[in-house]
């Protein structure tokens, strides 16, 4: 690989930029300053430090998001994208969220350039566990949570047991198998009720935790699986 992409895909700028820092001999390769953007380098190997320290190279990288809402779960070059919402910083190269977050929703999100790892984490074969805070319109009594809990009949399919935590009467968390589009929703719709704010805190073992709103954060595999 050659140098200025390597260190595009690591994250240090443009090639215009990587271009800049290598001409500055803020990069070293095995030792030496002397190398130009178009060096060829073994990425998995040899030694890359910029400016005194090492690069490691990482053909996958993971993220997660604190989605605001407002924002439609693509990677289409349209007006609130949720690609809109990551920093410079973040290494774009074939990056796509996980799955899709409603639009009116804010929380965990996922973002990975590992295709075959976001096809498991939404295959309806294999079974990833999401939380939900919700808050309803209208209080719900112990026959809807205990519909919600059997599974109830949205339309398309009637969903999984659902486990369900009752914060007060219009609050809950809902922790649900599927990733029916608008399920959540439909769900409360199915109780003649509402969905007034959602916010999904937990996919898998990942957790949303004190990630501000907005806030990006990247991770590593072994914090997904």
């Amino acid at each position: 690989m050659r140098l200025d992409k390597f260190l595009t895909e690591c994250g240090y700028g443009s090639r215009k930029e990587v271009k800049s820092l290598i001409d500055e001999n803020a990069v070293r390769v095995n030792g030496t300053c002397k190398v130009l953007s178009k060096t060829s380098i073994d990425e998995e190997n040899d030694i890359i430090l910029f400016r005194g320290e090492r690069i490691n190279y990482k053909k996958f990288r993971y993220y997660i998001l604190n989605k605001k809402a407002g924002y439609i779960t693509t990677v289409e070059n349209k007006d609130s994208s949720v690609m809109e919402l990551l920093p410079e910083w973040v290494v774009r190269k074939n990056l796509a969220p996980v799955g899709v977050l409603d639009e009116e929703a804010e929380g965990l999100l996922i973002f990975t350039n590992n295709g075959k790892l976001s096809h498991q984490l939404v295959s309806p074969k294999n079974t990833v566990l999401r939380t939900y805070h919700v808050e309803a319109k209208n209080p719900m009594s112990q026959n809807d949570i205990r519909k919600l809990e059997e599974g109830i009949d949205i339309g398309e399919i009637t969903t999984s047991p659902s486990k369900v935590e009752v914060i007060d009467g219009r609050k809950i968390l809902l922790t649900i198998k599927e990733v029916k589009f608008h399920q959540v929703n439909k769900m409360l719709e199915a109780l003649d009720n509402e969905v007034t704010y959602l916010k999904r805190i937990s996919f898998g073992k990942l957790q949303l935790d004190d990630l501000e709103l907005g806030e990006v954060k990247e991770i590593d595999l072994e914090d997904i699986i």
